[in-house]
């Protein structure tokens, strides 16, 4: 049997401290440079669903950078093909060296004139992990292990009916409407099939990250006068995990092969402005590379599985403080991009 005993240097060649913290000016890490990463998204515009290179406030679609140049642009509106590992990679890749800055100007929509979807609306896996990050357990009240003495808790939610568009509403449900809560998360895309890798190359099989937000019911509790049994508590936290439009996804993919080290990614979460969430992915007890491999152990990983890795601190529950209608969310990763959404009543 594998033990999960990975080594406090979470990637190859990661250093400590990063996400900006604590280095010298040249190497902070904080304020990348999104403009300088091909960033990938899907879109809907007058009826028609396709993909574009994403620049926070505009896009380039595919196929109008592809009659610009002269190339020849696959047709696919599948966008996992055109990230790490996919097939039609070499041909984004290509297109977006043959752009020119002013044909990149020409071309450029803004955001507000077309509808951001979710990278991937129907992944045969929706998967998060709970307590993944040790600043996330201690402000709830428990003490974080050791990673040599535990393994990644792994639950998931229903994609079809909680995975929400950029833009549009978190809904709190009526049925349970009190104590809604935010989890800023780095979503990973599965590129390629996975079963029994190792930690070593389990980057490999990676096609992109996104950001997720984790919408969770933290007072959920159905049938209020029921006879109480032993699992009733990890059900209703489940469960309060699954209401509609509780996961947020977006606005766009950052490549695998876009960026250095997933585990140095800037974390911020706002409500109304306020910040409530500021960390970095450094922080995670089991990082990407060893969520893939613990999975994979168990689970055939498929091209398009989203596996959301956990929270930093600074959840409302941990302040007592919830959603309202009327609130807006603003989930940013420091290389990926800002995913909002306003929230509503049901």
């Amino acid at each position: 049997m594998r033990v999960f005993r990975l080594s406090r240097n979470r990637i190859r060649g990661s250093r400590e401290p990063i996400c900006g913290y604590g280095l010298n000016e040249d190497d902070r890490t904080d304020n990348p440079t999104k403009d300088n990463n091909m960033r990938l998204c899907r879109y809907e515009q007058n009826g028609r669903t396709g993909i574009a290179f994403y620049n926070d406030d505009s896009i380039i679609p595919l196929a109008a950078a592809a009659d610009a140049t002269g190339a020849s642009a696959p047709e696919s509106t599948c966008l996992i093909s055109y990230l790490t590992n996919g097939s039609n990679r070499g041909a984004a890749v290509e297109l977006q060296q043959q752009l020119s800055d002013e044909q990149k100007a020409s071309l450029a929509i803004p955001v507000a004139d077309v509808k951001l979807l979710v990278p991937n609306p129907n992944p045969t896996k929706l998967m998060l992990l709970a307590g993944n990050y040790s600043k996330h357990i201690e402000e709830g009240g428990g003490k974080a292990a050791e990673r040599a003495q535990t393994f990644p808790y792994v639950f998931m939610k229903p994609p079809l009916t909680t995975l929400t568009n950029p833009g549009d509403p978190v809904v709190i449900p009526s049925i349970s409407p009190d104590h809604i809560d935010w989890e800023l998360e780095l979503g990973v895309i599965i590129g390629k099939q996975a079963k029994g890798v190792s930690e070593a190359d389990a980057l490999d099989y990676v096609a992109g990250y996104t950001v997720v937000n984790d919408i969770s019911d933290r007072k959920f509790k159905p049938n209020p006068d029921r006879t109480e049994r032993e699992k009733d508590g990890f059900f209703d936290w489940l469960h309060g995990k699954w209401h509609d439009t509780f996961c947020p996804m977006g606005p766009c993919v950052l490549p695998a092969d876009e960026t250095d080290d997933p585990q140095q990614l800037k974390l911020t979460l706002k409500v109304n402005g306020e910040v409530e969430q500021d960390g970095c992915t450094s922080e995670m007890v089991f990082p990407v590379a060893a969520i893939v491999e613990f999975i994979s152990s168990y689970v055939t990983l498929e091209p398009g599985d989203i596996i959301s890795t956990g929270t930093t601190s600074g959840v409302g529950s941990a302040k007592g403080k919830f959603l309202k209608p009327g609130d807006l969310l603003e989930a940013e990763i420091g290389e990926i991009g800002l995913l909002s959404n306003p929230v509503k009543a049901e």
